[in-house]
Order: C-alpha cells, then structure tokens, then sequence
C-alpha cells in the first residue's frame, strides 16, 4: 500500500501491526494508533509544534534518573496514574480506597518493630500513627507487612536531603500484631510540591496549575491471601486537598490529626512523650486475592 495521506495512513498503520503474535500485544498497539491518530487529527499541530512535543518527552526522559522519575511525575499529574489504579481497583466496597504509589518510594526500607521511632534525624512535631489491619469480614490480619514512608516538615523527603543519602528515615517497615494493630512514632509531615523544575514543572505552569500535595502518609500493605494495598492516609484541614496535583485524595482516605498535650497517650501511657504530640489513627481493610 502505497500513496498515504490523511484519510488512509491510519488503516495502514493498524493493519501493519495486524501481524503481532501476541494479541494483548495487538490490541493494545492499535489502540495506541487509534487514539493517537484521532488526537493528531483534532488539535492538527504545526511542524514546530510536534517538534516542541518530542523535545519536551525527551527531556522527560534526561530528567529521570535512580532518585527521580519524570515520567511518573507526568503520568501522575496528568491523572494517568490514578485512572490506571481506579480500572484495576473496581468493585471493591468495604476495603481501603488505593490511591498512586508516588515517586518516592524506596524498596528495602529498614525493619522495625512495633511502637518504633521511623525518623531518627529528622526534626518536627511529634506524631504517633497507630490502626489496625482487617480483612472485610472484620477479622484481624496479623504479620501483615506494613511499609509506611512520608515528607519531613518541609516537604521532603530522605531521598531529597544530601545529608540523609545513606540512611533511611520516615520510612520502615512494619508487620502487625496478633490483633491485627500496629503503632509508630514519626514526624508530621507537611504539604509538599511535587519536583518542579523540570519539564513537568514547566508543563503545570504553561497549563495554569499548581504542583502541590496535600499532607499525608504512604502505606503499602501486605500479606498471603490478600490484595496488596497501595495507598496514603491525608491530614484533615489540609489546603491542598481539593486540588492535588496528582488527583489522589478520595474522602475515605482523610483522617484527623488528634492532639495529645503533656505526658500522657490514652492509647499507651507507658509511650507518653513529655510536650505532647499529634495522634494519627487509620484502619485498613484488605481485599481478598
């Protein structure tokens, strides 16, 4: 097939791919030439401006690196990322709301038992987290591994920071208890903006929006016979709550921060902590595999 223009090039390319053996392979190249045949057809972009695309995909990619990805950020901020979790997170009334794993979790996290401190080095108010784990008939899940990782009170986070580089901090891993509980000390974390200097940066400013995130804490929890769940816990009375850059914060998932003054805890005064502290409580309920 010879002589492509506008009213036929697009059936060429789909039969082209026609030939993939495997068929989710198939279907999900055709698609890509569909909807982007059908894009280039509405906005009809100049030279220059597809040109001005590509670069700008290119250095996407140049900005990536082991400590940062770009592309995350960009599907994330185009709601890519939060359509993709709520397809494969459908009909599951009853367990915890899922929400983006975000940029910046980091695998290997250190160990940690029960009622540990997870941000040694770091400065903030004091927060106590604590919750449990359930399935969705009500029965407690223990041994559950629970990676928790959150900003500092200025919005960042270890991997952020030069001088926290080769240790880990506001963030660990956990496991629950016979009933299913678990409990950390940390710092409060704060509302943050996503990395704004680069070309996803550039792209929220050209489009009128602004990067931040409300307050909030990452959980990724699991166990044998239930679904994984990737999610955050956010901070009740947060100003970013209505317009998160990344579209993550769904009702379910905002909790209040309780105030603890003096030397007391009524969850466990044996961990009272003189000065007081927040008190943040969250429980989750897994989906079965």
């Amino acid at each position: 097939m010879r002589n492509f223009d506008e009213t036929n090039i697009t059936t060429a390319a789909l039969a082209r791919i026609s030939n993939a053996e495997d068929a989710r392979t198939r279907a999900i190249s055709q698609a890509l030439v569909r909807h982007l045949h059908a894009f280039i057809r509405e906005v009809e972009p100049t030279f220059e401006e597809w040109e001005a695309g590509v670069e700008f995909l290119t250095r996407v990619g140049h900005f990536c690196d082991d400590k940062r990805q770009e592309f995350v950020l960009l599907s994330d901020a185009l709601g890519v990322s939060m359509l993709v979790d709520a397809i494969n997170h459908r009909a599951e009334g009853g367990v915890t709301e899922s929400t983006v794993l975000g940029p910046y979790h980091v695998k290997g996290a250190p160990d940690v038992p029960i009622g540990a401190n997870i941000s040694p080095g770091a400065t903030g108010e004091l927060l106590l987290v604590t919750g449990t784990v359930k399935s969705a008939r009500g029965e407690p899940i223990a041994d559950a591994l629970i990676d928790v990782w959150h900003s500092d009170e200025h919005g960042l986070y270890d991997v952020q920071r030069p001088e926290l580089a080769n240790r880990s901090t506001m963030r660990a891993r956990l496991r629950s208890d016979s009933h299913g509980a678990f409990r950390f000390w940390t710092i409060r974390p704060a509302p943050y903006r996503i990395p704004h200097d680069g070309p996803v940066g550039e792209m929220l400013e050209a489009q009128g929006r602004h990067p931040w995130r409300p307050a909030h804490v990452h959980f990724m929890i699991e166990k044998p016979h239930y679904r994984k769940l990737v999610t955050h816990v956010f901070i009740d009375g947060d100003p970013y709550l209505e317009s998160d850059v990344v579209f993550g914060v769904k009702d379910s998932l905002i909790a209040e921060l309780q105030p603890r003054r003096g030397d007391r805890d009524d969850e466990q005064p044996g961990e009272a902590r003189p000065g007081g502290h927040w008190h943040l409580e969250y429980d989750f309920v897994l989906a079965s595999a």
